[in-house]
């Protein structure tokens, strides 16, 4: 047996050529979308490598600014100092008046001066140191390594005045002989552009490194970096680390490095973490865009394939629709036909014998009933459909609705020369709650599946039993069977079992879906079992004791599973 929805050969083949046409043009349609997309993401990777290697160009720059501003930083905080702290008046550059220059450092602001210094050639060479504590000028009684550090700093000057050479710079000079004591110096000069003295200062290395150096990162760090991922080390001209206090991992070739411009012009500032490589954050930057391109090319891809889907779902559905309306039409002309045989001969009083008057009448209320069946299947799925199928449930004894159910269909079952056996319970059945047209419906349905698909002369059985926990209902044929891969499928509403077994056997595709929805609204479960060529069986599984659940009408409504 097949179910009542499979079609005929040609049927399947029209809707197959009719859902193919449709098909190619939504392929069309489809392909007109994909490659303008393909199109548009390979333009978008190839503007992504172009967008990496100008990155890493303008973060390279952007680096390199970076670092250039503490330098310059750097820069403006010694000269600043070495403008403020130098710049003596007059009258401090002569050994009598070397006390001018005393009162002159005590009202300076020596933030990043270890110590101030004075060096007179009037009359004779002297080297003078700012003493703090007794605000005064003193002359260091023995040398010093501070006050080596000068004398070599400005022996330059020294073979100057002693030359009587002319000074033709005044400028701010560094002395970074002694790294410890790195030396700011300004020489003063009289009209005739000859040496009268030298101020200068040393350096205090630790002030710079513990408070002009953070301030000057502070100061420059863009605000939009990471600090945890990018951050400056200091290294001084023996390659140790003297910012942060932390050890600084070795400068790497790959980052960005440049020395200070004064003072300190053999200590170099780095970037270092894992934004101080242009080529690696460009990079991790490009793959950020792919990713996301990725991500919205998939959605998009995945929007497609879901409106794809469900046009083809939609196309095949209408085909199935289109399908349906045919086979309606010629379920409907068959009983139709025959009732307008039947009554034109009774009515032209071509039977007058009242046993064929009754045979022609039986016949008439056979299909009768046949053409209610058909049209009460499309008023169920319509409500189904809709949601608004209400079942009416009541205490009911299912074996007087099997039997009046088979009644109606004697005449049929015995023209078409079927062999129709029924075996009941041999007991009385437990009363159960149903819907009596409902369940009158479900078992016609399988009855005339049945009939539909079994040989000439073939066997229809219809078993009644029961155990402790439910009541079984089995209608077998001895028909062509369901293939295997095709029974989860025989319920759905218009599937069409393609089998070159089934020839030109027309039906609404409502049957048994119709059943599963009625035995599933009375708590119950239909299942199959089928093998080609060797008959099928339904059997209808409805649970002892289940009660429907109520609505406020006292009746229970249930739309069909989607």
């Amino acid at each position: 047996m097949q179910p009542a929805n499979t079609p005929s050969s040609n049927d399947v083949a029209a809707v197959e050529r009719m859902v193919f046409g449709k098909n190619r043009l939504l392929w069309i349609g489809v392909t007109a979308v994909m490659v303008p997309l393909a199109v548009l993401l390979g333009l978008q990777y190839r503007w992504l490598i172009e967008l990496q290697r100008h990155s890493t160009i303008a973060r390279q720059a952007a680096l390199e600014n970076y670092l250039g501003a503490i330098a310059n930083d750097v820069s403006y905080f010694f000269t600043s100092t070495a403008d403020r702290v130098l710049t003596l008046p007059p009258n401090a550059y002569d050994e009598a008046t070397i006390q001018e220059a005393a009162r002159f450092f005590k009202s300076r602001n020596l933030d990043g001066v270890r110590r101030a210094f004075v060096v007179t050639y009037q009359p004779i060479p002297k080297l003078f140191f700012y003493d703090e504590g007794a605000r005064s000028m003193v002359e260091p009684a023995e040398p010093s390594p501070d006050s080596q550090a000068v004398w070599v700093a400005t022996s330059p000057w020294s073979t100057l005045h002693k030359t009587l050479g002319e000074i033709v710079s005044t400028d701010f000079a560094v002395n970074g002989h002694d790294p410890d004591r790195r030396i700011i110096l300004i020489p003063v000069t009289d009209d005739n552009h000859f040496l009268i003295a030298i101020a200068g200062l040393i350096v205090d290395q630790a002030y710079f490194v513990n408070n002009v150096l953070p301030m000057s990162i502070r100061k420059s760090l863009p605000k939009f970096e990471d600090p945890e991922a990018l951050w400056v080390c200091v290294h001084d001209s023996r390659g140790r680390c003297v910012y942060p206090a932390q050890p600084c991992a070795p400068i790497e070739p790959d980052r960005v490095e440049r020395s200070l411009d004064f003072v300190f012009p053999d200590w170099t500032l780095s970037l270092q973490g894992t934004l101080a490589v242009p080529e690696q954050w460009a990079r991790a930057n490009f793959v950020i865009n792919v990713t996301l391109s990725t991500a919205l090319a998939v959605v998009l891809l995945g929007g497609i394939a879901f409106t794809v889907r469900t046009a083809m779902r939609e196309m095949k559905l209408s085909a199935m629709k289109n399908e349906f309306v045919s086979n309606v039409s010629h379920e409907l002309r068959t009983p139709l036909a025959s009732i307008r045989v039947f009554g034109e001969l009774m009515r032209h009083g071509r039977v007058r014998e009242p046993s064929k008057v009754a045979q022609y009448g039986l016949h008439i209320e056979t299909e009768s009933r046949r053409l209610s069946q058909l049209i009460n299947n499309i008023l169920d799925f319509s409500h189904i459909e809709s949601g608004q199928k209400i079942y009416s449930f009541q205490t009911a004894d299912l074996e007087q609705v099997v039997r009046k159910t088979l009644d109606a269909y004697e005449v049929r079952i015995r023209d078409q020369g079927f062999d129709l056996e029924y075996i009941g319970p041999g007991r009385l059945l437990p009363e159960m709650q149903m819907d009596t047209g409902a369940m009158d419906r479900a078992i016609a349905n399988l009855v005339d599946n049945a009939i539909k698909y079994s040989k000439d002369d073939g066997k229809i059985t219809v078993r009644l039993q029961y155990n402790a926990r439910e009541v079984l209902l089995s209608v077998a044929d001895e028909g062509i069977g369901i293939p295997a891969d095709e029974h989860d499928r025989v319920f759905e509403r218009f599937h069409r079992v393609s089998t070159g077994l089934v020839h030109d056997v027309k039906g609404t595709g409502l049957g048994l879906s119709l059943v599963q929805h009625i035995v599933n609204a009375h708590g119950g479960t239909v299942s199959l079992e089928s093998e080609l060529g060797e008959g099928s069986t339904f059997t209808i599984r409805l649970p002892i004791g289940w009660r429907p659940k109520q609505t406020g009408r006292g009746q229970h409504g249930s739309g069909l599973d989607r």
